[in-house]
């Protein structure tokens, strides 16, 4: 009982500092953190499902905004014989973080030479890998148009045929956006929005709520055709940085 009561204390103690670690940097720069708070573990389960869903084969499998590494620690345990998880993080101080946790999960002696953390943006990443699932963490809502369709597109590059790609967002932002931002602004983040919902009519096969999120998101599923090369899904996304 107290070998439990101290691996619980330690896993609250985690999460505490982490809560605070997102609060830092989300005052430092909401614009690239996107986020008040680490994600749940209910959705960090929902963002990794296509991996459960895979497990029977080694996979490669990339997270992108990967943040403190609610997520990542989801997906070391889950990690098949032979797979290879490559985390992506521009945020140094995140990266930095997500190095201490592929270091010291319970399960890092058995998948440490399956991960690799890399501090860089997604869309900037020089891999020859292509990956059977994508985990994306990135705050879509706060990119331009022009980012948005970047990353995505990059997303599908990476993406081998019949690929996963899986991502969120959050619940009741747009019309908080819309009441709280100037008009340029507000055109902005609809704009930003539309590119997504682009992708979503050419590629989403699931969708679902997760209540059980600070705040409630909704966590979508883009596949990759079998049989097709993706192109971008609009020619004009608006201006890029």
């Amino acid at each position: 009982m107290e070998k439990w009561a101290t691996s619980h204390d330690r896993s609250l103690a985690q999460r505490h500092a982490e809560g605070w670690m997102f609060l830092i940097e989300a005052a430092r720069d909401i614009r690239t953190t996107g986020a008040i708070a680490p994600s749940s573990r209910a959705l960090a389960r929902a963002l990794t499902e296509p991996v459960r869903a895979r497990a029977a084969r080694p996979l490669n499998i990339l997270e992108a905004g990967a943040g403190t590494g609610a997520v990542t620690r989801t997906l070391i345990p889950q990690l098949p014989a032979g797979s290879h998880l490559d985390v992506v993080e521009a945020n140094p101080h995140f990266s930095a973080r997500l190095h201490d946790v592929a270091a010291t999960h319970p399960d890092g002696a058995v998948h440490r030479q399956q991960v690799r953390i890399r501090t860089a943006r997604v869309e900037d990443l020089d891999t020859d890998r292509r990956y059977d699932v994508i985990v994306s963490g990135l705050p879509f809502a706060n990119f331009t148009p022009g980012q948005v369709e970047a990353v995505m597109g990059r997303y599908l590059e990476l993406l081998r045929p019949g690929g996963t790609l899986t991502y969120f967002a959050y619940l009741g932002t747009r019309r908080a956006r819309t009441l709280l931002a100037t008009r340029a602004r507000a055109h902005r983040h609809h704009a930003a929005e539309e590119v997504v919902a682009d992708y979503r009519r050419r590629y989403a096969t699931a969708c679902r709520t997760i209540w059980g999120n600070l705040p409630p998101a909704k966590v979508w599923q883009l596949t990759r055709p079998a049989t097709t090369v993706p192109g971008p899904a609009r020619s004009s996304a608006g201006a890029g940085r």
